[in-house]
């Protein structure tokens, strides 16, 4: 399979302990490392999706990714498990060359300097590795990392001219950029001088940006695009096909495209340019190099935002964007126009709270692909994005930081329990919060409303990891719960009764693994896994590093719940019975396992891509897409499928549905080029995260 895959680039570098002169520093470290090695021929190979394999033994011992991380200062060593692999901050990645347990006797390594260039990202990869004892039951070992900051050029390695391995040789730039991305909330609140600071890290292509999947961070080093040495999947081309076929255009220029190009059924409104629809529509376009599609978009959205909103005799508030737009031929006067709704036409006549979200999210992408701040910082956009927010960060009665919402106001836009305080509100409101602040500016209006942002990022941020997230420790303290408690030392802040658990929970939360859950308000916890509200959480690093990590081992835990025969559940479990009749009011579009109560959703693939990349677990993704491109084409892309593990295409579902078809492209091109993920994925930020104590309440 390999041979089929792996592109030219260092080829297959065999090294053997008589090819090197004493005078190279790089011959001694391969003489002294291989020394103990039998046979003395190990192999370094990159494979396609930019993972760098280490053969040894006969076997392939490590897996790590050429990446280029943000700073970690002060890091004097890390411990790294035998096969499993770390990439450091500075650009440093480190790998186990070990012989796991198949190894007898001892042997060890001197210390050494190892400088290797030729990945396909050009990433220089600096270390001093130490191990202390090797032995076959040997585990795990130290290493001490000095990161390389005395500004060595490519000409400082020794005797070997690895551009010469490179088809295309192409200069290196590695000057450490540090972009707002990876700036702390505290500092930004201190900087009256910082503006669009995000510009710092943009440069004039989008593939610059390096991925770093291995811990789930980004930033801005110049590095060349990936180069591609592999046949795209048959499904690729046409469904770029059918993704130009669902473009709309206003007085000739694409302004997005149509939930579905489906004629099979009534249109009702699926001829309409949803916003949140067109967001991996969007994405698809910026990875393939046609921004000018997505920059129509957000101008054409922005403008009806302007627009008077009113319901009945009400009047909505002036940041509200629209849920979707349609374009309107008058064929007398030959004249078109857009025709917007904000609501009124919608079912339950619920206003969309993720639009404005969504667009602002966008709006970073667009700025982040093409490196163009000319559209965020125009006035315009600039006011749009302060009315988006300030209907979300005006004071009111409001004891949390969350935002509370009706029932219907997201993708799940029907009467699904959803009310209250939903986790996918929560973490597109993390989400665009922070994109705000890379692209407001801050002086003025700006600066204002920046520091709002930050006060509230803090708050919600501490909210959701502290009351939302559930594993199995927190699962058996709920279990454990007292209630009726009184002050500020209560353990059971919402006064959960601890009786009102679902029997399925139990079941379902692995030994290793979590997630934020549905909804947390008083005396109710809605215990259901919603995929895209976890998703974002990783993407937004609302969830720390070790949730984010948690939620995938959950995905993996249940696979055949929450992917089966086609990715990905919008929820978890279904509702069923009298709670379906209470909830849903006797829903037929949301009978269970189907549409948004248990429905799978191919949308979410691109979601679940980014996510797995963002936190070093590809091969999630590979898996799941190969699960999709086994019927998604064949079934003609549906919108969504029914049963409880995913097996028939939706009673109402429309066909040839145009997320499903964008989200299978960004989730392929995201793992062809992970470095597309740094349009929506966003640095951890270490100063929100939170000090968990004890009540003094608490007992044992």
């Amino acid at each position: 399979i390999l041979s089929g895959l792996v592109f030219r680039f260092i080829g297959m570098l065999t090294l053997g302990r008589r090819s090197f002169s004493s005078s190279s520093s790089l011959a001694y470290v391969f003489r002294e490392a291989m020394a103990s090695l039998v046979p003395p021929s190990p192999t370094l190979s990159l494979d396609p999706y930019g993972e760098i394999h280490w053969f040894e033994c006969g076997f392939k011992s490590s897996m790590v990714f050429p990446v280029a991380l943000d700073e970690i200062s002060g890091l004097s060593s890390m411990k790294l498990s035998v096969g499993k692999s770390l990439v450091m901050k500075t650009g440093t990645v480190v790998f186990a060359p070990a012989c796991s347990g198949e190894t007898s006797g001892r042997s060890s390594f001197s210390p050494a300097n190892l400088d290797v260039w030729g990945t396909d990202v050009g990433v220089i990869i600096r270390l001093f590795a130490r191990v202390l004892n090797r032995s076959g039951a040997m585990s795990s070992f130290n290493l001490n990392v000095d990161v390389n900051q005395n500004g060595d050029t490519l000409d400082d390695i020794d005797d070997i001219d690895f551009s010469k391995l490179l088809e295309k040789p192409r200069p290196l730039n590695i000057e450490r950029l540090r972009s707002l991305d990876e700036r702390s909330l505290t500092e930004l609140s201190g900087s009256p001088q910082l503006r669009n600071a995000d510009n710092a890290s943009r440069v004039h292509d989008h593939a610059d940006y390096v991925a770093s999947p291995s811990v789930g961070r980004w930033s801005g080093f110049n590095t060349p695009r990936s180069v591609h040495g592999f046949e795209s999947h048959p499904m690729v081309g046409e469904a770029w096909d059918a993704l130009r076929r669902s473009m709309v255009y206003f007085r000739g220029q694409p302004v997005g495209t149509i939930a579905a190009v489906d004629n099979s059924e009534e249109k009702l409104n699926y001829d309409q340019v949803f916003v949140r629809d067109f967001v991996p529509s969007a994405l698809a376009f910026l990875m393939n190099g046609e921004p000018d599609i997505v920059r129509n978009f957000l101008l054409k959205t922005l403008r009806l935002q302007s627009w008077e909103k009113k319901i009945d005799r009400f009047q909505l508030g002036e940041g509200v964007m629209p849920a979707s737009f349609k374009v309107f031929h008058d064929p007398v006067r030959n004249h078109e126009t857009l025709i917007a709704d904000f609501g009124e036409s919608a079912i339950g006549r619920v206003a969309p709270v993720d639009s404005g979200f969504w667009w602002i999210i966008l709006l970073r992408a667009y700025t982040k692909s093409t490196g163009d701040s000319s559209l965020a910082d125009m006035p315009e956009c600039q006011k749009g994005i302060r009315l988006i927010l300030s209907l979300c960060l005006s004071e009111g009665f409001d004891t949390f930081p969350t935002l509370l919402c009706a029932d219907g106001c997201c993708m799940i836009d029907r009467r699904m329990g959803v009310y209250g305080y939903p986790i996918e509100i929560q973490a597109l409101f993390f989400m665009a919060l922070r994109c705000a602040l890379l692209v407001l500016k801050h002086d003025g209006e700006g600066k204002e409303m920046v520091e709002q942002i930050v006060k509230r990022l803090h708050a919600l941020s501490y909210h959701m990891r502290s009351y939302f997230w559930l594993d199995l420790k927190q699962l058996n303290d709920i279990y454990r719960y007292k209630t009726e408690e009184y002050s500020h030392t209560a353990v059971n802040k919402f006064n959960v009764i601890p009786d009102s658990l679902p029997e399925w929970v139990f079941d379902f939360m692995p030994s290793h693994g979590g997630f934020f859950i549905g909804n947390v308000s008083p005396a109710r916890m809605d215990f259901r896994w919603f995929a895209l509200g976890n998703c974002i959480a990783i993407l937004s690093s609302m969830a720390t590093p070790e949730q984010s990590t948690a939620i995938m081992d959950l995905i993996e835990s249940r696979w055949e719940e929450l992917v089966g025969e086609m990715p990905l559940k919008v929820c978890y479990p279904a509702i069923e019975s009298h709670e379906w009749r209470i909830v849903t009011g006797c829903d037929p579009k949301n009978t269970r396992w189907s549409y948004h109560n248990g429905g799978s959703w191919p949308v979410l693939l691109w979601l679940l891509t980014a996510a797995c990349i963002k936190t070093g677990r590809p091969q999630i993704a590979r898996r799941a897409i190969e699960v999709a491109e086994a019927r998604l084409h064949k079934d003609n892309w549906p919108e969504y499928y029914d049963g409880k593990l995913g097996r028939y295409v939706g009673k109402q579902s429309r066909k040839c549905q145009t997320w499903s078809i964008a989200g299978y492209l960004v989730a392929k091109m995201m793992l062809e080029d992970p470095s597309h993920v740094g349009m929506v994925a966003l640095e951890e930020d270490k100063q929100m995260k939170p000090v968990m104590r004890r009540s003094n309440s608490w007992t044992c």
